[in-house]
């Protein structure tokens, strides 16, 4: 097998890899939340931020000032350049482009992915444009070059700039003892065997929901290679979202120090003043309490392997970030008006009448590939009884079976009968499926959005804006749960028609 070029000979040295999930991980989960420690060490919080921080030059001139009780935009980037490439003059081109947008006045935490294909006009310093890829601007011009060409695109205030590199957000995967992490289908790749043309980054995670740590939970986030940049920004997000969710605030305030110098010595960033710092701090602490909504960017194929938005679409996705607002899903505590209740009965009986568009019976099928989990588990197994049309059973590498059995263990190592059935829907990355596990309180199924009630079951609902993300269902055995794809491609009617259709192997 061939040297990694991505792995630098021995640590310490070599350029940095910037990844952008890393910053947003460290800067809006971990930072943001240690942030009110500071009322009892502020100047030592701030010390470690500057004496072991390092600083983005020159852009200070391309970023906007910023009322000290404002809402601000932070740029997230990460470069693709390799150890490999470190000499080569333009190698580097941006890897993941990300905002986010702290504003505790907002419902949510805006995070927007930019596709790094996007066809945009490069702002040069003679005063013209170039036309290319948005991720080109790194390698024209760094991270000033990239900041002012999103400023351009966007329209929009950027107050800050964040870089982050890889063994920064391995470290900080570890220091919170990993991710349990919804993984939708299998992921593999090696290199052994293969010509330089055809590697890529090696990966070997299995389908399942699972602890993910520092260096499987990288692989997870960066990879890209039979699916597209919407895809990975998707699971990016996806990661980002499980992981805010399953540390409270009191494990982080323990460990703030320690956070904050991981924070400090894997990122560069312009936050450099006293008074920056304290104001960042405090705004991703006040913003910490909010639910993070993902804005998908909504661009469209075009010639020649790029990406182009529309100018409506981009005014819209613009409006949608700056304004943020929490899932669209109704809640168990708002609307309780007899006119809301007879809405949500009509609907369920709706959905009660036959199956939606695109859903098929698919019974014998979905057993067969359910009775190998079976055999191997004293969780009683139940599998779809229906699937979207378009689907198969696949975990997305040949010769691995599309449904796994397998154990699995929360923080305290106790051990716990688990499955996974994996669908392909026909689509390159996305893939749905349906997990069952005998642990009761994974954190996935935490705050349900909507509980609603049909055929006799009792099913959580958790939504992403207003497509359900989850259904779940819970049983004096264990608890059983339909994933939709990462893109939330399932409409809500499908997912329920799924949900409802669960049947225990045997019956």
């Amino acid at each position: 097998m061939s040297a990694d070029p991505d792995k630098p000979p021995r640590p310490g040295l070599g350029i940095f890899k910037k990844a952008a999930l890393a910053g947003l991980l460290i800067t809006l989960m971990t930072a943001g939340t240690v942030a009110s420690a500071a009322l009892l060490e502020v100047d030592e919080l701030v010390d470690i931020v500057r004496n072991e921080g390092q600083a983005i030059p020159g852009v200070k001139n391309v970023l906007d000032d910023v009322d000290g009780g404002g809402p601000q935009t932070i740029l997230v980037i990460g470069s693709d350049r390799r150890y490999a490439d470190r000499d080569v003059k333009g190698a580097a081109r941006s890897d993941t482009l990300i905002l986010v947008r702290l504003d505790p006045d907002k419902a949510a935490t805006a995070v927007m992915s930019i596709p790094r294909d996007l066809k945009v006009q490069i702002p040069l310093d003679n005063g013209g444009f170039a036309t290319d890829k948005i991720n080109a601007a790194y390698s024209l011009g760094g991270p000033k070059l990239t900041l002012k060409t999103v400023k351009e695109l966007l329209g929009i205030p950027i107050t800050h700039i964040v870089e982050v590199n890889f063994n920064g957000f391995q470290r900080a995967v570890n220091r919170l003892k990993c991710v349990y992490v919804d993984v939708d289908r299998r992921y593999y790749h090696s290199n052994v065997g293969l010509p330089p043309a055809a590697q890529y980054a090696e990966i070997d995670i299995k389908p399942g929901y699972q602890k993910l740590c520092g260096s499987k939970s990288l692989d997870y986030v960066r990879y890209r290679h039979t699916d597209s940049d919407f895809v990975r920004a998707a699971r990016q997000q996806d990661f980002l979202r499980q992981a805010k969710g399953q540390f409270s605030l009191s494990s982080l305030l323990g460990d703030r120090k320690e956070l904050v110098k991981i924070f400090a010595r894997y990122t560069r960033t312009d936050v450099r003043s006293n008074d920056a710092i304290l104001r960042l701090l405090k705004l991703a602490f006040l913003s910490s309490k909010n639910p993070i909504r993902e804005v998908k960017f909504p661009a469209t194929d075009a010639a020649n392997n790029y990406l182009e938005i529309s100018p409506q679409n981009l005014e819209q996705v613009v409006e949608e970030f700056q304004n943020a607002e929490e899932s669209g899903g109704a809640r168990q505590t708002g609307d309780t008006s007899r006119k809301a209740k007879r809405a949500r009965k009509k609907q369920r009986s709706r959905q009660a009448q036959g199956l939606p568009a695109g859903i098929v019976p698919d019974k014998a099928q979905a057993e067969q590939q359910a009775i190998p989990a079976a055999a191997k588990l004293e969780l009683p197994v139940y599998f779809p009884a229906v699937r979207l049309a378009s689907s198969t059973y696949s975990s997305g590498e040949a010769g691995y079976p599309s449904t796994r059995a397998y154990t699995l263990r929360d923080r305290a190592k106790n051990r716990y009968d688990a499955y996974r059935m994996v669908l392909f829907t026909g689509v390159a990355g996305q893939y749905y499926g349906v997990q069952g596990t005998s642990w009761k309180a994974p954190p996935i199924l935490d705050s349900p959005t909507e509980t609603m009630r049909m055929r006799g079951r009792s099913y959580e609902l958790f939504y992403d804006g207003t497509r359900l993300r989850l259904v779940a269902w819970r049983t004096p055995n264990g608890v059983y749960w339909v994933s939709n794809t990462l893109s939330k491609t399932l409409t809500n009617r499908q997912m329920l028609a799924i949900a409802r259709s669960l049947t225990r192997v045997g019956t």
